[in-house]
Parts: structure tokens; sequence; C-alpha cells
């Protein structure tokens, strides 16, 4: 086998942008974590595995949440329709249309990004980096539709524009921004960057495509409302915001890896509980979190526990690390509170 060694690959022009199968390196794209947006490919959906949704503020899928506020109504769901490479997608449909929104009204699907995933982007500052964002989508409508990136606070947004050609086929689209020199850009646990995908937009949250604004806006003025059209429906997958003017291929993290960076801000645990106490005292458990979670998360019990001389399981101590539960003693001796579940966020 030959040995080749070199200290630099040039272009034939001289340059230093030569590709190596269709990739062009660059100190950004070697690097890890090259996809800022987790679950890209909406494998993960620890809430529902696979069940609808149809109310605002839930999770379809994790790390994508709904805002909603129409007058009508969807389902969104993880599904099996994907484009080839992919195995599901995040399907939304129209189940009662909306024709004509009000100026504040709105629609979308959108991921917060943690502050700490995008400090390398500099943005808010002269340094700022240009990134593009990629995904497949499909839908049964077609026409111009939008998104937005925004910052934490909302005051700083860049409505975009992608087009859907054809009806009920898989398209890749692209969007490449220019990083932002102004406005406050979280490096913190808090929300770096929010990426939202518009369904239906009201024109108070709709703004010309392509330019930064001091604004709250969600979508590019004149998309297309999806909930106009009854039972319409719209799939994406394989999402990915990175650093550079370039997509580059989905980056694929193997399973495993991408569930734990899903339960940094969500999880849910199986939990049991056994003491030997006197009748009336208070026992407690301190249980460890899978992973380490952005922020002491807010606990919410899912499954009752089954009561051996106990009752009362309580949620009274959180951390990043762990969650306490106590029951009280209903009867001197061994008690028990077995087979609970019980859910943990730290949503941003």
């Amino acid at each position: 086998m030959s040995t080749v060694k070199t200290n630099n690959i040039l272009d034939a022009s001289g340059g230093n942008t030569a590709t190596i199968n269709s990739m062009t390196p660059t100190a950004d794209s070697l690097q890890g974590f090259r996809n800022r947006i987790i679950n890209g490919d909406m494998r993960i959906d620890q809430r529902n595995d696979g069940s609808a949704v149809t109310t605002n503020g839930s999770f379809p899928v994790d790390r994508y949440k709904i805002d909603f506020s129409t007058d009508g109504a969807f389902s969104a769901q993880r599904d099996t329709t994907a484009p080839s490479g992919f195995v599901n997608s995040l399907k939304w449909t129209v189940t009662t249309a909306d024709a004509s929104l009000g100026a504040t009204q709105y629609a979308y699907v959108y991921q917060k990004i943690e502050g700490t995933n995008i400090a390398d982007l500099a943005w808010g500052s002269a340094s700022a980096k240009t990134v593009t964002l990629s995904f497949w989508v499909r839908s049964s409508v077609t026409g111009t539709f939008g998104g937005a990136l925004q910052n934490s606070a909302g005051n700083r947004s860049y409505p975009f524009t992608y087009t859907i050609s054809s009806a009920d086929t898989w398209e890749y689209k692209t969007i490449t921004i220019a990083g932002d020199t102004t406005g406050t850009w979280l490096t913190t646990t808090g929300v770096g960057i929010q990426v939202l995908l518009s369904l239906g937009m009201g024109s108070t949250y709709s703004g010309t495509a392509g330019a930064w604004a001091a604004a709250t806006y969600a979508s590019a003025t004149g998309a297309t409302n999806l909930m106009a059209t009854l039972n319409a429906t719209w799939y994406i997958t394989g999402v990915q915001l990175e650093v550079g003017s370039v997509a580059t291929p989905f980056e694929r993290r193997d399973y495993g890896r991408e569930l734990m960076l899903c339960q940094r801000y969500y999880q849910k645990l199986n939990g049991s509980l056994a003491t030997y106490s006197a009748t009336g005292e208070a026992n407690a458990n301190f249980y460890r979190h899978l992973v380490q979670m952005r922020s002491a998360p807010t606990v919410t019990v899912t499954t009752s526990p089954a009561y051996t001389n106990a009752s009362s399981l309580t949620n009274d101590e959180n951390s990043v690390t762990g969650s306490r539960f106590y029951v009280i003693v209903t009867a001197t001796g061994r008690a028990f509170a077995t087979d609970f579940v019980y859910a943990c966020s730290s949503e941003l």
C-alpha cells in the first residue's frame, strides 16, 4: 500500500477550495458537531412514539416545538414517509383550514438551539460567520414557503423563502445566511438561535426575505399559507444548520449519540422507592438523570406508582444531575412505591 504525505492540498488554480467527494474541507466542516440542529432526521420521539399532537406548545418529535394561533386546526407527528437515505420525517396535516389569517395569527414549527452550541459563530460582532440551512421537504401544496432565523429576544430576524415546485415530491432546499453583525446572540445555556419554519403567518410577523431586520419576523412576506388548504400535508427531514456558504451532506450521528443530545432537554425515566419506616414518616430517594440536563428540569409523574404501605409520591428537589422523590409511610414496616414513570424537561 502506498503512503502519501503532504502539508497542503490546493485546487487547480492554486487556491484552497479543493473538493473531496463533493465536499470542500474547511476548519469548520472538519470538526465534530457540524450540524447545530439536533434530531434533524426526526428519529427521536420520546414523548409520543409517533402519535400525533394537535395543540399549541406541543413537541411532535424531540427538539421541535409548535407555535400555533389560527382559526384552523392541525395534527403533527413523526412519520415514515421520507426521501432516500432517511427513515423518518415530521409530518404536518391541516385538519381545519383557515384561508384568511389575521395579522397576528401564526402556525410554525421551530427548534431553539442552545447558545453554548453556536458560540463560535460570533454573531453580534464584525466577525459573524455565514451559515447554511438545508433540508428535504415535501408538500401537497406548491408555492413559495417561508421561515426565519431569530435571536433569543426575537428582536433580530432573518426571513427566508424556499420554493416547492412539485406536489407530493421530495425536494432538497438550501438557504445561505450571512451572520448577523449586530444584536444580542446568547452563548450561554439560554437560547442561541431559533430556526423557524412557517406553515402560515400573519402580516405582523412577516418581513422582507433575505435581510436581517430589527423585528420579530417568523416568515417572509407573501409566503404560502398551508393552513388555507384542508387536508394539506407538509413533511420535512434532514434539517441541517452549519457554518459556511455551501450545504454539505447531512451529518449522520449514531442513534445513541443523537438520543443523548435530545435527553439534555427532555428525558423519561422509571423509578421505584423502597423503605422501612414508622407510620407518617417521609422517606426519599435521589434518582440520577440519564445525562446531565441543560438546567434543573421541571418534573412530571406520567405514570403513578403502585403503593404498598405508602402514599403521596412527591418530587421536591431537582438539579441538572438528578431528582428527588419521597413517599409518606402509611403503616410501620416495609413500604414501597414501584414502577412509576416521570418526565424531566429543561427545554429552551
